[in-house]
């Protein structure tokens, strides 16, 4: 099995000590920062502008991995190579011009994801699958933290993890929306590589426990 990463989702996190916690995950083991940009058309809710991203970069010391709930991505996909993005996904469903998309974070020297929809076939993706370096499942409906995971995601991940060998890609899946340790084994099982988390690390009495615990798992 190779390495899973643990994406901690920074809207579960406290934004009045959003410093502190920060600094609990750049202490902790997890891999990345998960970061959810959203602009309250493409889904009903705001999250987090420029500004709070680059104080976020100015302290993280794991990559960023940003996920645009946005329409219209191509417009910012400059900005957030400038502020520090490693991984920027765009959502399929937002993208009229998928390959020119992916194309363009790979020219600002970002690895460029596809996030898809709960109700999105995967098999869409099968077409530009090589030019993906993460697929971002959600496995809840997009837009707010701590909702139900939607049990047809391990289908998905299967169907997936075909087209990525079908086609000799090396895209990673990642899981986005109520991973928790009782369903984070199944999930890598079925083929995730991976696995954000938000309201189950930021809500524990524990985070770097919590954490820690989930990478246990796969040890």
């Amino acid at each position: 099995m190779s390495k899973i990463l643990v994406a901690p989702s920074l809207l579960a996190a406290d934004f009045a000590n959003l410093q502190r916690d920060i600094e609990m995950v750049n202490q902790s083991q997890a891999d990345w920062f998960h970061l959810d940009v959203m602009d309250g058309v493409f889904v009903p809710n705001i999250s987090f502008g420029m500004p709070v991203i680059k104080s976020i970069a100015k302290h993280a010391k794991k990559p960023l991995d940003v996920h645009l709930m946005i329409v219209d991505p191509d417009r910012y996909l400059k900005t957030f190579a400038d502020l520090g993005a490693s991984v920027l996904s765009v959502h399929y469903e937002a993208c009229p011009h998928l390959h020119r998309t992916l194309q363009g974070i790979h020219g600002l020297g970002m690895q460029a994801g596809v996030a898809i929809n709960p109700h999105t076939a995967v098999e869409l993706l099968e077409d530009v699958i090589q030019d993906i370096d993460l697929v971002c499942l959600m496995s809840v409906n997009p837009g707010f933290g701590g909702q139900k995971f939607i049990e047809n995601t391990y289908r998905k991940i299967e169907k997936l993890h075909k087209i990525i060998d079908r086609n000799h890609a090396t895209t990673k899946i990642e899981i986005d929306g109520g991973v928790n340790a009782e369903n984070a084994r199944a999930l890598v099982n079925a083929g995730a590589d991976v696995l954000v988390t938000g309201n189950f690390v930021f809500s524990s009495e524990n985070p770097t426990q919590t954490i820690e615990d989930l990478h246990g798992l796969f040890v």
